[in-house]
């Protein structure tokens, strides 16, 4: 079932897409393929954070919920060289290029393609030099629900060598506290990337271990900051368990599968923030949700040690992560 969700300042309409196979339901935007809503069978309250208008999803939350690249994460000072050739991309991000530039995935209106009671085929074309990357960019996205899980399925090609690191940037919460401060959350990462003052990595990859970035064991997310990226492995593999994330108050777990090397744990640090009207009316506040986002590592491009985030002609990007959820004792 598609509605019309909204008209953006330049004329163009926004369709919201539901999704819904009895255990969920998803509401899916074209505008920057955004989950708006997500509910599980049961549960009487939205397991994301959201907006029923667009207008904040034109400000304030332009990467809630969103597909953030071509780039997702942080590029330093926006520069890269690849084959030789330096690029200057979008500076949006305290002099960094961040999610793909100002105007990245989050911001296009994407074409439906193909769509199931179920799930929804995506497809966005990013023209060569948009936001200073090199490259045609095609990207087809597949959300689909199937039993208890929403799942994500991205395949990318390019006609140029570019940097191509695709995240969906959803921000999940688990009971109707407006907090993750009863949560728990486990994180099956080695290392971690220390960063300076602008978020952007030091190129050290430091191990958790006896440090307050080891997630390998359940820990408690009350007063906990996070804006960092955690080292599940070298390079995209084949799909397997990253993460849980648990609420004490409603025995809700979400666990995380994908295929990516590295999770950005992010616990919404930059809340309240005027221009936010959540779902429901609901107020946002610091820590109101946390983003669990698959991706390579940030600043890749700028770093020879870290996965490589480069795409080139005829290969194929392709990515899968899944986000399942369950009560305890729940089948």
């Amino acid at each position: 079932m598609t509605d019309r969700f909204g008209i953006r300042a330049d004329g163009h309409p926004v369709t919201r897409i539901t999704l819904c196979n009895g255990a969920l339901t998803a509401r899916i935007l074209t505008l920057g393929a955004i989950v708006q809503d997500l509910r599980l069978d049961g549960v009487p309250y939205p397991l994301v954070l959201g907006s029923d208008s667009l207008m904040p999803y034109l400000g304030a939350m332009q990467y809630c919920g969103a597909m953030v690249g071509r780039c997702a994460n942080r590029v330093a000072q926006g520069q890269f060289t690849l084959d030789g050739q330096t690029y200057q991309l979008s500076r949006n991000a305290q002099g960094h290029c961040l999610h793909g530039g100002a105007q990245g995935m989050s911001a296009q209106i994407w074409t439906i393609t193909a769509q199931r009671t179920d799930q929804v085929t995506l497809h966005l074309s990013l023209p060569d030099g948009h936001m200073g990357f090199p490259g045609r960019l095609d990207v087809q996205l597949c959300i689909a629900l199937i039993d208890q899980a929403l799942e994500f399925d991205i395949r990318a090609k390019c006609d140029r060598a570019t940097l191509c690191n695709l995240s969906h940037h959803g921000f999940f919460i688990l009971d109707d506290s407006g907090s993750i401060a009863g949560h728990s959350l486990q994180v099956a990462a080695p290392n971690y990337l220390p960063v300076d003052p602008t978020q952007v990595p030091t190129g050290e990859i430091a191990t958790v271990a006896g440090t307050a970035f080891d997630y390998r064991t359940p820990r408690d997310l009350k007063g906990i900051a996070l804006d960092h990226n955690f080292c599940l492995s070298a390079a995209r593999v084949a799909p397997r368990a990253v993460a849980r994330l648990c609420s004490r108050r409603s025995c809700l777990v979400m666990e995380m599968q994908t295929t990516e090397p590295g999770l950005q744990v992010y616990t919404a640090n930059h809340l309240p923030k005027p221009g936010i009207c959540g779902l429901e009316g609901r107020q946002y506040a610091r820590h109101a949700g946390i983003a669990l986002e698959a991706q390579v590592w940030p600043d890749a491009a700028n770093h020879s040690g870290f996965p490589s985030a480069v795409l080139r002609p005829g290969a194929l990007y392709h990515q899968q992560t899944r986000y399942s959820f369950h009560r305890d004792g729940w089948a």
